[in-house]
Parts: C-alpha cells; sequence; structure tokens
C-alpha cells in the first residue's frame, strides 16, 4: 500500500525557499546528498491527498528538475491531477511543471489534459486562459492540436487583447503540429493584421516573420497588408518584422522591391533607433542591391555605425560591410581606413571581421603586400587571433587553385615564414599546401626545395610538435624532388640528425622514406659517372641528365662522387637507421629495414668482390635504375569524388567478415601463403646473415604463421589494424615574441596598408608569365552535395496557405508537379505497350471511335486546367495587380 503523509509531516512540509536556502548552505561536494533527501520528502508529500501539500512537493520538484537536473517524468500524473484544481496558485504550478518536464512525442499521460485545456481555454478568467495557451504551446502534439483547434480560433477573435495575443502566439504551434488548422484558423488570423491593438498587431506580425522563413512564395498575396504596416506603423519592433517579411518576398516578385524601397529609405534615414535601421541597411543589401541610390544609402549608414564608440554597433557595421561586399566591393574601398583600423580593436569579434572585409580586397597585386602586414599583425597579437590571421590568409591565398598568386617563389618562401611563428598551429593546412603546390606548378619546385631544405636542416623547428606536419611535407619535398637540390648530402645529414627522434612515427618514417630515394638518387648518380667513362670525376658547375628527363644541377660545394664517398654516407645511414629496424612502430621498422636492406644488397653486388667489380657495378647499376625510376614517376593524388564514380557491378556483394570462405571454397581447399611472406625473429644486419636459414626452417616457421593466422581468424573475424594515435600533441606553445615599439611599428604598418595595399590598381606588365597551376583530376574541387530534406510540415502549411489565399487555384498548382509526374509515368508505359501487336492495336481504335466526340469536347477543359499549372506566380498576380502597378 501507498504510504500517505500524516498530517504532522504536512504541517511540518519544508516550502521551496526551504529548499533553496538548504541548497545554499551545504557544503560544496554534498550539494547531491541534499538534492537526493529532499526528492525523497517529495516523493512522500506529492502523494497527499491534501492539494496545499501536493501543490509545495510539485513546485520544489520543478525547481529542482530545471536547475539542477532531477528525475520528474514519475510525477507526470500529479501535474494533470493537480491541474483540475480550481485555485489558480495550484494550477499554474500544474502547468508550469508540465510545460517543462512533459514530453510531446513519449509522455503518454498528456492526452488526459485535453478536456482540462479545453475546459480553460474557454474559461472566463484571462489568467486560465493565459496558463493553457502557454502549455499548450509547450506540448503540442498533433491530437492536442487537433482537438483544440476550435478553442483556439474562438480566442483568435477575443475581445481581450491580452488573450488574443497569446492565441496568435499558441497558433503557429498549431499549425505545426496540425496544418489542417490553418484552413480553420488562417483567415481570422490575416484579419487579426488591421488590429488598432500595438500588442496583437506585433504578435501577428511576427508570427508570419516565423511563416515566411519555410515558404514565402505562399505570402505573396498579403503583401498589400504588409506594405500598409510598413508605411503607417511607427512601433520599431513591428516595421523590423515587416522589413523582415520584405527581404522574403522581394527576390520572389520583382515589382515588389520597386514599391517598398522608398518606404524602406525613409524610415532608414529618419530613424534614430539603431536597431531598425541596420534592419533597413540589411534589407537593402541583400535583396534590393539593384537600386544603386539605396544602396549608396546604406554605406552611409554603415560608416555611421562605423564610426560610433559602441562596440556592437561597430560591429554591425562591419558585419554590414561583409554582406554588401559580396556585390558591391566599393562600399569596403570606400571605407578600407575605417576597417583597418578595427584591425586593432580590443574586441575579438571586431578584430575578426575586420579581417574578413581585409582578405575580401585581396588581389594580385596587393596579395603580397597585405600578407606581408598581416603576418607582422600576427606576431603582435594573442595566440587565438594570430592563428586566426593565419587562417584566412591560407584560405584565401588557395582559394580557386591559387587564382590571386602570381609568384609561387614568394608565396613558397611565404608559407615557410609563416610555420616559424611561435604561436603557429595551422600546421596541417601549410603541410597540405607545400604538397600540393609541388604537384601542381612545377615551375616553383626549385624554390619548393630551397624552402623545404631550410625547415629540414634546422635543428631548433623539431622540438614544435604545432609543425611536426610541415617537416614531414618538407621531408617528402626534399626527397621527392632530390634531382633539384644542390647538395644531396646536406639533406640526408639533415633527414638522419638525432633530434628526429623527437617526430611523432608517421612524420619520422616520411623522414626514413625521404632518406631511401635521396640514396638512390645518389647511388644511380654515382654508378651512371662510375660506369660512363666519359664522364668527369668532379662535378664542377655542370648540367647532368639523370636519365628520366630531369636535369640534374650540381655546384662545386657537391662532394666528390667517389667510392670512399659512397662508403661514408652509407655508413652514417646504416648508423642512424640500424637501431629503427627493431622499432615497435611498424611503418617506421618497415621503411628502416627497406633502406638497410638496399645499402646492404648493394655493398655485396659493388664491394663485395675486387674480381668483378666492373660487372657488380653494371649489375647495381640496372637495379638502382630500376628503383630510381620508380620514384622519379609522379603520381597525383585520387580524387575525393574517385571511389563515388566507379560503378557497382551488378550481383556484387560486399562481406565484412571473411569466415564463410571456406564454405565457398570447399572444406578441403588450403590456402598457403607466398614463401617471402614470413615471421621471423629480427637478426642482425650484417653480410653473413642472409645464408643461415634452412629450407626445414623456412617451412616449420611457415606452418607456424599459417596457423597463428587460422587461429586469429576463427577468434577475431575481421582483419583490420586498430588505428591509434601515435603520439600526444602538448598544449603548451612557445612564448610569443614581443617586438620592439609595437606601437608605433603597428601604426607605421596600418597606414601603409591603407595608403598603398589596398588600392585597386592596373594590373602591371609582368615580367615573366604566371606559372601553370595543374589540375590534378577533372571533377576535383567539387563535392557530391546531400540533398536537402524537404520540410513536411512547412510544405503541408502553405499548401493549405494556398487553398485558402487562392481557393481552387492553388490546389490544382500544389499537385500539379505530382500529377505531371504520374501521366509522365502512364505515357512511357503507353509507349512500351503500342509495340505489342496489331490486336491490341485494333481494339484502342474502336475504342477511341466511340469516346472521338466526348475528346473533342474535353479538349477546352485540358487547356485551361494547363493554364492554371504555370506555376504560382501567374495564380498569385491576379490577386495584387493594383498593388504593383
Amino acid at each position: 500500500m501507498a504510504v500517505v503523509p500524516s498530517l504532522m509531516d504536512s504541517l511540518f512540509q519544508r516550502s521551496i525557499d526551504d529548499v533553496i536556502k538548504g541548497l545554499r548552505l551545504c557544503p560544496p561536494g554534498t550539494e547531491s546528498i541534499f538534492i537526493s533527501k529532499s526528492l525523497d520528502e517529495i516523493r512522500r508529500e506529492i502523494k497527499s491527498t491534501d492539494p496545499q501539500t501536493k501543490a509545495t512537493a510539485l513546485h520544489k520538484l520543478t525547481y529542482l528538475h530545471s536547475l539542477h537536473s532531477a528525475e520528474m517524468s514519475w510525477a507526470a500524473f500529479h501535474s494533470v491531477e493537480l491541474s483540475s484544481s480550481a485555485a489558480h496558485s495550484y494550477k499554474r504550478v500544474a502547468f508550469l511543471s508540465a510545460s517543462l518536464s512533459f514530453n510531446p512525442s513519449t509522455t503518454q499521460v498528456i492526452l488526459l489534459l485535453t478536456h482540462q485545456l479545453r475546459k480553460d481555454l474557454s474559461s472566463a478568467n484571462p489568467h486560465d486562459v493565459s496558463l493553457a495557451l502557454s502549455t499548450l504551446s509547450a506540448i503540442c502534439n498533433p491530437d492536442l492540436a487537433r482537438d483544440l483547434t476550435p478553442d483556439v480560433f474562438a480566442l483568435l477573435a477575443s475581445g481581450k487583447p491580452f488573450v488574443r495575443k497569446k492565441a496568435i502566439a499558441a497558433v503557429l504551434r498549431v499549425f505545426e503540429q496540425y496544418p489542417d488548422a490553418v484552413r480553420v484558423c488562417f483567415k481570422r488570423v490575416v484579419e487579426n493584421l488591421e488590429s488598432d491593438d500595438m500588442g496583437i498587431l506585433s504578435a501577428v506580425v511576427g508570427l508570419f516573420c516565423e511563416l515566411t522563413e519555410k515558404e514565402p512564395r505562399s505570402y505573396l498575396p498579403l503583401a498589400p497588408e504588409f506594405y500598409k504596416i510598413l508605411v503607417d506603423c511607427r512601433n520599431n519592433w513591428v516595421l523590423i518584422k515587416v522589413i523582415k517579411i520584405f527581404a522574403k518576398l522581394a527576390p520572389l516578385e520583382p515589382r515588389l522591391g520597386k514599391r517598398v524601397v522608398e518606404p524602406i529609405c525613409d524610415h532608414m534615414a529618419r530613424t534614430g533607433a539603431k536597431s531598425l535601421a541596420f534592419e533597413c541597411v540589411r534589407m537593402i543589401v541583400t535583396s534590393l542591391s539593384e537600386y544603386d541610390s539605396a544602396v549608396k544609402l546604406a554605406v552611409a549608414k554603415l560608416r555611421e555605425f562605423l564610426l560610433e564608440d559602441d562596440p556592437n554597433l561597430k560591429y554591425l557595421g562591419l558585419q554590414g560591410l561583409t554582406i554588401v561586399s559580396k556585390t558591391n566591393m566599393w562600399a569596403v574601398l570606400e571605407n578600407k581606413e575605417l576597417v583597418v583600423k578595427a584591425l586593432s580593436d580590443v574586441d575579438v569579434n571586431i578584430k575578426v571581421e575586420a579581417l574578413r572585409l581585409v582578405m575580401c580586397m585581396v588581389s594580385e597585386d596587393n596579395v603580397m603586400e597585405i600578407s606581408r602586414i598581416l603576418i607582422s599583425q600576427a606576431l603582435k597579437s594573442d595566440p587565438e587571433f594570430c592563428n586566426e590571421i593565419l587562417g584566412h590568409v591560407l584560405l584565401t591565398c588557395s582559394r580557386n587553385f591559387y587564382e590571386v598568386v602570381f609568384d609561387f617563389d614568394w608565396y613558397v618562401s611565404f608559407l615557410g615564414e609563416m610555420a616559424r611563428i611561435p604561436h603557429c598551429r595551422k600546421g596541417n593546412e601549410i603541410e597540405n599546401q607545400l604538397v600540393d603546390i609541388g604537384m601542381r606548378v612545377k615551375d616553383a619546385r626549385v624554390q619548393l626545395v630551397h624552402i623545404a631544405r631550410e625547415l629540414v636542416i634546422d635543428p631548433a623547428l623539431l622540438g614544435n610538435s604545432f609543425i611536426h606536419g610541415v617537416l614531414g611535407a618538407a621531408a617528402w619535398v626534399s626527397g621527392e624532388y632530390i634531382e633539384l637540390s644542390r647538395n644531396p648530402f646536406e639533406i640526408m645529414e639533415a633527414l638522419l640528425q638525432p633530434r628526429t627522434s623527437l617526430l611523432t612515427p608517421s612524420v619520422r618514417a616520411v623522414y626514413i622514406q625521404s632518406a631511401f630515394k635521396v640514396l638512390t638518387f645518389c647511388l644511380s648518380l654515382y654508378l651512371k659517372l662510375s660506369v660512363d667513362t666519359v664522364a668527369s670525376q668532379l662535378l664542377s658547375d655542370t648540367e647532368l641528365d639523370n636519365g628520366n628527363g630531369n636535369v640534374v644541377v650540381a655546384s662545386s660545394s657537391m662532394h666528390r662522387f667517389t667510392k670512399e664517398s659512397f662508403v661514408n654516407l652509407m655508413n652514417l645511414v646504416e648508423t642512424n637507421l640500424g637501431p629503427l629496424a627493431g622499432s615497435n612502430e611498424v611503418e617506421v621498422q618497415e621503411r628502416a629495414s627497406n633502406v638497410l636492406g638496399l645499402i646492404k644488397l648493394i655493398k655485396l653486388i659493388v664491394f663485395g668482390s675486387e674480381g668483378d667489380n666492373v660487372k657488380g657495378e653494371v649489375e647495381a647499376s640496372e637495379m638502382v635504375k630500376l628503383i630510381f625510376d620508380a620514384f622519379s614517376e609522379d603520381l597525383g593524388p585520387v580524387s575525393v569524388n574517385a571511389q563515388e564514380r566507379v560503378p557497382i557491378p551488378d550481383g556484387l556483394v560486399l562481406k565484412e567478415n571473411l569466415g564463410d570462405l571456406d564454405d565457398i571454397c570447399g572444406g578441403d581447399t588450403e590456402f598457403s601463403l607466398p614463401s617471402s611472406f614470413s615471421i621471423v625473429k629480427l637478426q642482425k644486419m650484417d653480410a653473413a646473415g642472409t645464408s643461415d636459414c634452412t629450407s626445414k626452417e623456412e617451412s616449420e616457421t611457415l606452418t607456424e604463421s599459417t596457423s597463428l593466422l587460422a587461429e586469429h581468424r576463427k577468434r577475431h573475424g575481421l582483419y583490420y589494424l586498430s588505428s591509434e594515435n601515435a603520439g600526444t600533441v602538448s598544449n603548451d606553445y612557445p612564448p610569443a615574441i614581443d617586438p620592439k615599439d609595437k606601437d608605433a611599428d603597428e601604426a607605421e604598418d596600418l597606414a601603409r596598408l591603407t595608403e598603398e595595399s589596398l588600392v585597386i590598381k592596373k594590373k602591371p606588365n609582368q615580367a615573366r608569365i604566371r606559372p601553370v597551376v595543374v589540375k590534378l583530376d577533372d571533377g576535383e574541387g567539387f563535392n557530391v552535395s546531400a540533398k536537402k530534406r524537404e520540410v513536411e510540415g512547412g510544405d503541408l502549411i502553405s499548401g493549405a496557405v494556398q487553398e485558402v489565399l487562392l481557393g481552387n487555384e492553388a490546389t490544382a498548382t500544389s499537385s500539379s508537379s505530382r500529377k505531371r509526374e504520374s501521366s509522365k509515368k502512364s505515357r512511357e508505359r503507353n509507349k512500351q505497350q503500342h509495340g505489342h501487336g496489331k490486336e491490341r492495336k485494333s481494339q484502342s481504335t474502336g475504342k477511341d471511335k466511340e469516346h472521338d466526340g466526348q475528346g473533342q469536347r474535353e479538349k477546352p477543359k485540358r487547356k485551361s486546367r494547363q493554364r492554371g499549372d504555370g506555376g504560382a506566380l501567374p495564380a498569385q498576380s491576379s490577386v495584387i495587380p493594383d498593388f504593383l502597378l
């Protein structure tokens, strides 16, 4: 049996004030204990038959639910029970708890409130009606909306403005949950547009402002009513909402913009309210941009915003310039001094908005100067805004395949300088662009190799974890285009320096692979020169062809390609990569083993026997040439959309698990691993160690590895390696550089930026042609866009609105597209059926003759229906022609 609270419990019941004071007096960390005890008390008190006790308990529970997320779904029925009380104070607590805790889709006791809500909606007490309308808006579901639509319809014409405002606000939720309510209530809602009460007018205009967000075309017939409000009303908030409505309607009807542009300009010039003025500006620059005089007036108003001391108004001015810059760049250039000055503002939002405007002014003529000054600004800024500047510069310069970059040698050097900024956290973007430019722009590869050398050779950069990706890109460039380097031996030393142990395993694997490419290039060139008797012994300011069409530029600073120099080079590689052959990281271990294996093979062939030295060098030259040719081939990246272009063959079923492979191939089938694959312990790499294993040991190892894989297949099923982050990135960053004379340098740079950089000049005659930027894939840059989800509720509301405003014409218009699709499909089916035989043709011919007269009589109706299906605008234009002319 349920425990009913005693009279003593009711008399000494704690109030909501006692609960709040108790929570504030709780020692830190003990709040949960106090809340748990309070909930136990509430569970006992809420079962009381005394309405005062039940209301107090429900009030406390609602407080704990709102501020401390206490669960109260178990008390849903008690809220419904208390809502039937005649006392307004108890009813208010019940409806408040229902509004905050009821879920329209999951709370099952909502339907029990239907009768009580209907009773309160028809109550003579306006406060009870207000509570019922507020609760209906919060917990409305399709059943409640359907059952209470007649009551809401009656309240839309209530003589009490307070009640009518609440009903207009609640009807939006009713329309969303039950679109058929539009046919009942919409005309009465429209009638309220002519109300003299400013509260009612504000509510109904706000309702239409929300409705036009989804499908504004349906509300074009109401343009005369909105225009009357725009001209006659003097309430700023009502005007703001009406202007928002016209901003959505004007692009749909060109004649409408010509009619509303004058009153909007009058409001913008006359009003002293900044909110209304900015809404007028936004309306003009977004929907009325073809009216030059209005745009000039809007830009002048934005300049007033920029001159204000209030940071909020200054931010709105910058935001307005950002909108207008998409169609009228001259507006930004006219206010460039104020925009540049905003870069030094205290408010970070103002600085970011000003930065966007500065980047809008970037062109081929001023990109170098603007980027240089912005980088100097980044050095003086905090880490957050510094990276904001770097991100905008990188995004602007790489936009549309580097369309604003003319000098790629400068841009590559600029990327290298950007990576050295202390607070730089844009390593991924810089890394991607370095690799991307190397693959796209062949003319920039010489400078790219030079910048990559400066990055790789600097040991101080290895300690900054934020630019490890940039160092990986620099190492990749150094190895991929090593034939353009002036000193490959220096690159090899940089790639193998001891501080590379600070790199993450993934980046270190790139370093080792680049060392492999450098070693292959050096061996290829050395063996080519040693076999060719005509080649000189010393490379001194000469040009040699490496056999792949690339010219290798060699300077007098390069080492001699002699036997002694290569022995030292290979000893250096072995010394640094030997310990990595036993690394726990698979990528590092595999790539290091590849390099060491190549060196071991070269030593055996070239330096192993003195008698066959010449013959061994020829064989090694052919082998190394094959490896070098493989590295010299340009391999572009695969497009993001490449996989989506591959058609899936019919009948192909892709399975995640290969466990049923034995059932498909038969139980007797045995799969043997290739002899080249074996799991053996890592052995010391020496010249005599390769010939110690016998054939018997190899077969035993092969059998053991096969059984291990079979056991793994049974236990795990899927054969994927788990991907884990190889290293952790520290959140610490080095201290920023504190430049001297910060204020003086900043003022000088900003003044120069204003005077020189942000001026559109005539394109000068360039001394050289812009390098070609290769497009690696035909479909590059075009991502497959997801289809837009249509909101069914919005479509149903729009269809009902059109039916109410336009009558049967709107109904025919809304269903015309579906009829066209169905008729098109039926015509296709009829075409297919026409070729099945002459008997069917003869039967259809007889039927056509019987109904020929009737078909001729129906033709005029069919034509008139086609005229009605022309779209929504022809049907609506007949409603408002006098207003627009």
